[in-house]
């Protein structure tokens, strides 16, 4: 869960800014936004397929020492 406090004369705004940021950081706006619809079983296994892919090739491109 992610709490925000306020820091000294910390504006709102300032706030919401700290805790969107917190927000995506974390990988929670990324995930609201892909479970605000409905992925079919077939979608998802071809999203991760190509993310796998992508992963491999990056990894071939700039080995790790």
């Amino acid at each position: 869960m992610i709490k925000v406090r306020p820091r000294g004369n910390e504006s709102v705004q300032q706030m919401l800014k700290r805790f969107k940021r917190l927000c995506q950081r974390e990988g929670l706006t990324r995930d609201m936004k892909r479970h605000s619809y409905y992925e079919k079983p077939s979608e998802r296994k071809r999203r991760q397929a190509r993310k796998s892919v992508r992963k491999v090739e990056k990894e071939t491109q700039f080995p790790v020492r």
